[in-house]
Formats: C-alpha cells, sequence, structure tokens
C-alpha cells in the first residue's frame, strides 16, 4: 500500500556487490538506488513527524533501542556530560537507571531509553530554549563531535539500515553478507504500517545537495569500514553517471530503476542535478562510432 504523499515502497532498485577488501569472509550488498537518493534529515525543516499527535517528534516518539551493552556504556559516558542547558528532560540524574528502562518485546527483554510527555526522554521541544531536537545531538554540536560518535546507534543509522546474514556457497565456501539499504518504514516491524508519516520515501526529504552516499559518509564509514566505503563511492559514482545517460529522452523507462522514486518526484519540478565531479588527471574515453 502507498501512502498518501509518499513513493511505493515496491519499486525495483540496483544493487551491486563486492567482498570487503579487508575481510574476504565478508561480502557487501548496498542499495545503489537509495545510497545516491538525495534524502537528507528534514526535522524542523518540515518534519510531520511519525505520529501526527506529536508533531515536533519527528522519528523519536518511541524510545530509542540500545544494540548492546556496549552501545549503552557508550551512551552512558555522553549522557554524563549532559546538563539541563542542552537537555530540557533533565531527570536530576544522569544515572542509566534515571534515563533507560527495560521493556518486554514479545518474548524478548530490550533497553531502550525512556519516554517523556508522548516522546524520547532526550529529545527537546519546540520552544523549550534548550534547542529542539536530541540532547545528545546538541552536545556534539557544542564539543565538535559528529552525532555518530554521540548518539546511540539505533538513531545515528536511522534510516539506513544494516543487516548481516550468513551467505554460503555451492563450493561450501561461507561469508558474511551485509546489505546496506533503507530503513523504510516495513523495517519498524508490525506497527510501521500504522506510522501516519516516514520520511525515507517522502519525496519532501529527497532535497539533499549531495547523495545520501556522501552527506552520509560518517554513518556508512561506521557501518563499513573506510576501505569498503572507499569501494562503495567507486561504484556510486559509476552508477550516477549512468543516471545522467539514462536521463535522455530514449532512456528515460530506467530512471524508476537507477533512481530512488522519492528523489525523482522531489526533482520532477527541477532541473536534473550535475553529473559527479571527475578525478583530478583523468579525461573523458571518446565515444565510440557505431
Amino acid at each position: 500500500m502507498v501512502q498518501s504523499g509518499q513513493t511505493d515502497l515496491g519499486t525495483p532498485r540496483v544493487f551491486v556487490e563486492f567482498d570487503d577488501p579487508t575481510d574476504r569472509r565478508r561480502r557487501f550488498r548496498c542499495d545503489l538506488t537509495w545510497l545516491t537518493s538525495r534524502w537528507t534529515c528534514i526535522y524542523g525543516r518540515g518534519c510531520r513527524s511519525i505520529f501526527a499527535a506529536v508533531p515536533d517528534g519527528g522519528c523519536c516518539v518511541i524510545g530509542a533501542h540500545l544494540a548492546s551493552d556496549a552501545d549503552r556504556d557508550r551512551v552512558a559516558a555522553v549522557v554524563d556530560r549532559l546538563d539541563p542547558t542542552l537537555w530540557q528532560h533533565h531527570p536530576g540524574s544522569t544515572a542509566v537507571e534515571a534515563w533507560s528502562e527495560v521493556v518486554t518485546e514479545g518474548e524478548v527483554s530490550v533497553t531502550r531509553t525512556k519516554v517523556v510527555d508522548g516522546a524520547c526522554i532526550f529529545l527537546n521541544r519546540s520552544g523549550s530554549g534548550t534547542g529542539a531536537g536530541c540532547a545528545m545531538h546538541w552536545l556534539g554540536e557544542r564539543e565538535g563531535l559528529d552525532h555518530v560518535a554521540v548518539m546511540p546507534e539505533a538513531c545515528w543509522q536511522l534510516p539506513i539500515r544494516r543487516v548481516d546474514r550468513l551467505l554460503e556457497h555451492p563450493d561450501g565456501t561461507r561469508q558474511v553478507e551485509v546489505t546496506i539499504t533503507e530503513y523504510d518504514r516495513r523495517s519498524w516491524g508490525p506497527g510501521g504500517h500504522e506510522l501516519d508519516w516516514f520520511c525515507s520515501n517522502a519525496p519532501e526529504a529527497h532535497v539533499g545537495r549531495e547523495p545520501l552516499f556522501r552527506s552520509g559518509r560518517a554513518e556508512l564509514v561506521a557501518l563499513m569500514g573506510e576501505e569498503a566505503y572507499a569501494e562503495l563511492v567507486l561504484r556510486a559514482e559509476a552508477h550516477l553517471t549512468a543516471v545522467v545517460a539514462a536521463r535522455a529522452p530514449a532512456q528515460r523507462a530506467l530512471l524508476p530503476l537507477l533512481v530512488h522514486p522519492a528523489t525523482l518526484a522531489a526533482q520532477a519540478d527541477r532541473p536534473a542535478p550535475p553529473p559527479p565531479p571527475r578525478a583530478a588527471g583523468r579525461t573523458r574515453p571518446k565515444k565510440r562510432r557505431r
């Protein structure tokens, strides 16, 4: 089902696969249609919030799940540096028990940040005086740190999704297949279809100046490593070159495959972006005559 004002989640995608240059036991499978999209976070600039009842809640209207003990401990170290000037809902203590809770989901117990007044305890509301948005994000701004270094894994990854699975080849060789793709509303689980709005397939969020693989460099390096990210960049740049060619009138039927549908919708009334810059010292090969 297509949500009102949002594009179809079932649109075909282009994926690229390559082995991790640092460890051949791992193979990456990357969604180029998503990673070359123009998605960007528009919190405070048109974000409708996943729950309409909390209009300034963004995707923070539920507590953030902490991925592991290491994730919890890293976040705890960040929280120790927060104070009420940055954190609207400061509980008076930075102890883990003051800002997190253990809940049961199905048969699994998970640790997540507490919910206060309908949203994550770390979400400052509009007009609070602390600066609307995540308190941890504001701490990163003050300390000159990227948000990847100060926010829970679930928060800085969204809406990029990493999925690992064991891949066994016919000859018995095994690899861990790492898929890097879009965290769309289906990734939330059974409740995803109930979200009032979601940004990843909303054209109004596909207005970034750079494609996601560039603007999301910090997240992708954290998920893949520097060497694998460099391999992704080579393939993403080649994909963008193919997109430029596909914008020719005779080839436009390919665009829904090569370009994220929400990016296409956002650019419908805008000129096509320029082709990616060529590396210094390289020349474009001459076209062969047919």
